[in-house]
């Protein structure tokens, strides 16, 4: 029997309304939800008033999920440190900073793309500290709020992803060890059950060699660098980046940035002092306590003789970690500013909850997406993409056909992370079946199954990258108070150009061993250069403005 609804392609309806509403209307918070009750209704056997009560029902679910609750009060938290940050004056402090080195738009940006390598390790964590703390810089350089909540999202997942030391790097490997030994279990031939299980036992190697093949992450962190070096934009992103520079507006007229950074609690008093190190040393600590909790609640879950760094990061806690470090920050922040009388202990409280309150509605927006989630999980979504690759294929084009199935998945579900929970027991398997990785590492069409594993992977960024329904997609959107609807519409194009890139240099002549990964990355980052010759144009030309401003 299936594992989604029949026919299968309904299980794709309430996903797709959802996010077309959404780009057509741009009313995030109905279209979610619209998609959320027409999935409830299905379920429901088509009874309206069942339909709307499970509606409410997958969204209580969505909430009360341990995970997604860490989520939503780092989060909150997150933005009650900004709001004390803002208030007692630090942040315009570090501005002020900023300045000395951030002296035009170029700078700025590239201030922005390089800030991601010190947080490496947790794609939320880095969209949630980098947008906010960057922001102001970007306000005052006219960078528009879409353009950095693209370079925020698109340099924070591709690097967890392409980095080892990360808190996807356990669940990477738990994916690709649990499938490898499930065939092994399976098969009746004991010398390839022998190389199959020698292949799961060696489950971190094979994510280690299949990084080379991560084409969609490698170049899209690479293609943001690009833009921003040959000030050159096109589609939304270059309207947006000429509304910004030629001061109509940080953001569209009309639009609902997922968070409000301009409320009268979060301005700081008049004489409140400009210290910098009152919005530095917050989100040190918040870095600090992370990394401390990611080690900790990994090195407990190991004996002292396996205690790598990729094997304790891989075992950490990533959600309670991250709440720890949102909640040092915040009181770290406290004490700095009590401490040295700028705010009372009221006035400092009153600016963290203006800060939780600013991101109230982005707050909403990722119950709605995680209960849409819900909802694709129980019709089948997942499953039904995954279906669609168990006919017999070409096996050179199998990568390819992973990386697209992926990326519908992951598009449709809004989850990177759940599509390869989906697709790795399914692609692997079928890859093995179909003559890859015989002998494993160094064998027959290795690199076939590393660009199958890798593609999973990729698929599954570039599909995130791309739906409005996606948590990573509405935390970049909170993190830099941009409207979401705006960010998937300005980034979009972008994540397609690379995809079709990585797709033709890389998925498919590179996993046929036609050409060296490391060559098709290359002759990919030839392909987006010209792109930008091409179809590119600067922003700022023409404009009657400081173009060093």
């Amino acid at each position: 029997m299936p594992d989604f609804i029949e026919p299968g392609w309904l299980s794709l309806v309430p996903p797709l309304v959802a996010i077309g509403l959404a780009l057509l209307t741009r009313e995030v918070v109905l279209s979610l939800f619209a998609g959320v009750w027409m999935g409830a209704l299905f379920l429901a056997g088509y009874d309206p008033l069942v339909g709307t009560a499970g509606s409410l029902d997958f969204l209580i679910d969505a909430l009360v999920d341990p995970d997604h609750m860490a989520i939503v009060v780092f989060s909150l938290l997150l933005g009650g440190l900004v709001g004390v940050m803002a208030r007692s004056g630090g942040t315009q402090g570090i501005v002020a900073v900023l300045e000395r080195w951030a002296t035009n738009r170029t700078r700025g940006q590239a201030l922005t793309w390089g800030s991601a390598v010190f947080i490496f390790f947790d794609d939320y964590a880095n969209t949630l500290i980098r947008g906010n703390a960057l922001r102001p810089m970007t306000d005052r350089l006219l960078i528009s709020r879409e353009k950095l909540a693209y370079i925020v999202d698109s340099t924070a997942a591709p690097l967890a992803v392409s980095a080892v030391v990360t808190t996807w790097i356990g669940f990477q490997i738990t994916q690709v060890r649990d499938s490898m030994a499930g065939i092994a279990e399976r098969t009746a031939d004991p010398e390839l059950a022998a190389q199959l299980q020698a292949g799961a036992d060696n489950a971190f190697l094979m994510v280690l060699h299949s990084i080379p093949y991560l084409f969609y992450p490698i170049l899209a962190l690479f293609f943001v660098l690009m833009i921003i070096v040959m000030r050159r934009d096109f589609g939304a992103m270059y309207r947006a980046e000429r509304r910004s520079y030629s001061g109509q507006g940080l953001i569209r007229e009309g639009a609902m940035p997922a968070a409000d950074p301009t409320a009268e609690s979060l301005q700081p008093p008049e004489d409140a002092p400009h210290r910098w190190y009152n919005a530095a040393v917050p989100v040190l600590a918040v870095i600090a306590v992370a990394l401390a909790g990611l080690w900790g609640t990994g090195a407990a879950a190991l004996e002292p003789g396996e205690r790598t760094i990729v094997a304790v990061i891989g075992e950490a806690d990533p959600f309670a970690s991250l709440l720890w470090a949102s909640f040092a920050g915040c009181a770290v922040a406290i004490a700095m500013v009590v401490g040295q009388r700028i705010l009372s202990v009221k006035e400092a409280l009153n600016a963290l909850v203006g800060g939780m309150q600013s991101m109230l509605l982005a707050v909403i927006i990722l119950v709605l997406a995680w209960g849409l989630g819900g909802v694709t999980g129980d019709l089948g979504t997942g499953p039904y993409l995954a279906s669609l690759l168990q006919d017999t294929l070409p096996l050179t084009i199998l990568p390819a056909l992973v990386f697209i199935v992926a990326a519908l998945t992951a598009f449709s579900t809004g989850t990177s992370w759940g599509t390869m929970a989906i697709l790795f027991p399914v692609v692997i398997p079928l890859a093995v079946a179909m003559g890859a990785g015989v002998g494993f590492a160094g064998g027959e069409h290795y690199p076939i199954l590393l660009g199958t594993i890798s593609s999973v992977m990729a698929g599954a960024v570039f599909g995130d990258h791309s739906s409005p329904i996606s948590d990573t997609t509405v935390l970049s959107s909170m993190a830099s108070a941009c409207d979401l609807v705006d960010h998937v519409r300005t980034q979009l194009p972008y994540a397609l150009v690379v995809a079709v890139v990585a797709l033709a240099v890389g998925e498919i002549p590179a996993a046929a061993e036609w050409i060296h990964p490391v060559w098709a990355i290359l002759i990919g980052l030839v392909l987006l250069w010209g792109v930008l010759r091409i179809w590119g144009k600067d922003p700022a030309e023409g404009l009657d403005v400081d173009t060093a401003a």
